[in-house]
């Protein structure tokens, strides 16, 4: 008699190959309509599944956990971050959590380096006039913004992504700084000639750019306060693209509208895709919607993952991107 298959509850759509290998594998509810599911809804899916598969925009806090009952043993997610799950109560309960790192790196260290150049070339003031149908021909000092080749280049996060976008920014010819929790071992600062700062006030105040590569934790929550922003040089400008609860976002609006920092480009934001309206409103600003791992490529292998992650699972072994309090 064939094994009964896993029940599975995937809460939003995923890539059509994705979705179309989970139908082969498991039994699962699919999100047709695409809608975020309320508080209410994912309790529900977490009481008649084996397996939750949510994404970043699904927060699973331990008053929703407690209500999960005893069937739901994996929450599988799709994607790296995991600071919507509360992991430790789901371990506690007996769920194991796994997520899909790696895949991201390089998507979103290529978006990295376009917010980069969007910002300080000037690039969305540019695509506006043409599309508004307002250019009036070249002249010799219209949209001129700034060159990225030896600019002095602040990585707030030095891990897979911050390495990757030091690979990019050296080829633009950035000079290349970082802060980390923990130093990087020296034959990696050799690779990209960069510069280690113990103290990030010292870094921040002393950067042209500054790209937050760090994670959200309870330790970098508004890592990037009113106080630190104040430390960025007037002509300076921050790119994110990790997690927006990083930076103090209606302090670095304040700083862009009274012309205290140069610029920012942000794929992400301190409360979702609810925007300080007056940050939509300023020219020295590119925001994307949360873009960063937005390849067909890079999706498609987040889907892979979770895939594995559950047929692992299915089959009576540790999933192989099971996430544990203590690496959080």
């Amino acid at each position: 008699m064939p094994a009964q298959r896993l029940s599975v509850v995937v809460t939003r759509r995923l890539p059509a190959p994705v979705e179309t290998r989970m139908k082969e594998l498991f039994d699962v509810e699919l999100n047709e309509a695409d809608v975020k599911m309320s508080r209410e809804a994912l309790v529900d899916a977490m009481r008649r599944a084996d397996v939750l598969v949510p994404c970043v925009t699904d927060l699973i806090d331990q008053a929703m956990l407690a209500q999960a009952g005893d069937r739901l043993k994996l929450i599988a997610n799709f994607g790296a971050g995991v600071d919507h799950l509360d992991v430790q109560t789901a371990r506690q309960r007996g769920i194991l959590v796994s997520n899909t790192p790696g895949v991201v790196t390089e998507d979103t260290a290529d978006m990295t380096m376009a917010l980069m150049l969007a910002v300080t070339r000037r690039i969305p003031e540019g695509l506006h006039v043409m599309q508004a149908g307002e250019w009036r021909g070249w002249a010799p000092t219209a949209f001129m913004g700034g060159r990225i080749g030896g600019r002095r280049l602040g990585i707030l996060g030095m891990g897979r992504i911050g390495q990757a976008v030091a690979r990019r920014a050296r080829a633009f010819g950035m000079q290349i700084h970082y802060h980390n929790r923990k130093r990087l071992r020296p034959e990696i600062e050799d690779e990209f000639e960069a510069t280690y700062w113990e103290s990030l006030d010292q870094m921040v105040s002393r950067m042209d750019v500054i790209s937050v590569n760090c994670p959200h934790t309870p330790s970098t929550f508004h890592l990037m306060n009113a106080r630190r922003l104040k430390l960025m040089k007037p002509d300076a400008v921050i790119v994110n693209t990790s997690r927006g609860e990083v930076i103090d976002e209606n302090a670095l609006t304040r700083m862009l509208r009274a012309g205290e920092i140069a610029g920012a480009g942000l794929d992400v934001f301190e409360h979702g895709h609810e925007i300080n309206p007056r940050l939509r409103e300023l020219s020295n600003v590119v925001l994307l919607p949360h873009m960063g791992s937005a390849t067909i490529e890079g999706r498609g292998e987040m889907g892979e993952k979770v895939i594995i992650n559950i047929k692992t699972f299915a089959d009576g072994h540790r999933p192989p991107d099971l996430v544990v309090p203590s690496m959080l």
